[in-house]
């Protein structure tokens, strides 16, 4: 028998094939590595005892706004930023604290204050453009206490949005 040299490895295609899904699957677990180390997810809270202390201040305030029987209707101007609110209710404070949370990119979260013009009239100036999606935080206060207005709305340019209108979610054994 003649013994014939077989062909060295890198000459087949089968080897070339499973070093390219080793190399691919390689390189594509560094890029999720360094995407998870760049963008940290920060909606994860790690106090969550003082997370839960904050909830029932909230539904405090929440409740305070519930017993001043306070409503309000908002309106944002897409031309020129201006935000005009209506408020209703038996607390007429000389400015509120707008909050719209973002509920998943803190970096489009915006405050306003809203200044008394007349009545329960207020205005405020927002910077950006807001739409979408957000968490709607009214802040007031009343005889030193602080009362909170908090919706989940769709905020589109041209439609009003009432606050106080829903009811008070958590708070059933109270």
């Amino acid at each position: 028998m003649i013994a014939t040299a077989a062909s060295p490895w890198y000459k087949h295609l089968w080897p070339w094939i499973l070093i390219g899904i080793l190399t691919t699957s390689v390189c594509l677990s560094l890029t999720m590595v360094s995407i998870a180390v760049r963008n940290p997810d920060n909606l994860v809270n790690d106090n969550y005892y003082e997370a839960g202390k904050g909830i029932n201040r909230s539904l405090d305030r929440e409740m305070l706004a519930q017993a001043l029987n306070l409503h309000a209707s908002m309106n944002l101007d897409e031309l020129t930023g201006e935000v005009q609110l209506q408020l209703s209710g038996d607390s007429v404070p000389a400015s509120l604290e707008l909050n719209l949370i973002s509920p998943t990119q803190p970096d489009k979260d915006r405050k306003v204050r809203l200044l008394r013009v007349d009545g329960g009239r207020y205005v405020g100036q927002i910077d950006d453009k807001v739409e979408g999606r957000r968490f709607v935080e009214l802040l007031g206060s009343e005889q030193g206490q602080v009362w909170r207005l908090f919706e989940e709305e769709k905020i589109e340019q041209g439609v009003a949005l009432q606050l106080g209108d829903e009811a008070l979610q958590g708070a059933q054994d109270r």
